[in-house]
């Protein structure tokens, strides 16, 4: 037996079904429930770094707004 045949034979055989129990691992491992907080905490990663507009109160003594001109914008 050459060694092309050998390793087909091994390829459709014993191969294809690591594969399949590596994907039906990583599948369990993924929705376990224990990992809750895991996939929660991973949702949130492109929102970490937001951070929420400030809006002006037209209240110069209290405005947090960040005009560089408060006095144009607020009389």
């Amino acid at each position: 037996m050459d060694t092309y045949s050998f390793l087909r034979e091994l390829a459709d055989s014993w191969v294809l079904l690591a594969m399949f129990a590596f994907f039906a691992g990583a599948a369990v491992w993924a929705f376990w429930p224990g990992l809750s907080h895991a996939r929660e905490d991973a949702s949130m990663i492109p929102f970490r770094n937001d951070t929420p507009e400030k809006s002006c109160t037209n209240d110069c003594a209290a405005c947090k707004c960040g005009h560089e001109w408060k006095d144009k914008f607020h009389d």
